[in-house]
């Protein structure tokens, strides 16, 4: 990823979702890397369940209040 995102969380596919939908009601628009659709969809096996969730650093602290409210 550029430097102007950062890296806000990695867990499985359902909190992912539910940061997700937490972020997207506050305005802020996440990016999700899923690495093992990514292999799955080049053909390779799947590596790993985990996804990560990335923001813009522009809208970091915000999200970040947004992840302590969730307690994840």
């Amino acid at each position: 990823m550029p430097h102007e995102f950062v890296k806000l969380y990695r867990g499985t596919p359902i909190s992912v979702m539910t940061l997700v939908d937490a972020l997207e009601l506050e305005g802020i628009v996440p990016i999700v890397k899923n690495p093992s659709e990514s292999a799955r969809l080049a053909g390779f096996g799947i590596l790993s369940s985990e996804q990560s969730v990335w923001v813009h650093q522009d809208e970091r602290e915000k999200a970040l209040k947004v992840f302590n409210n969730l307690q994840l």
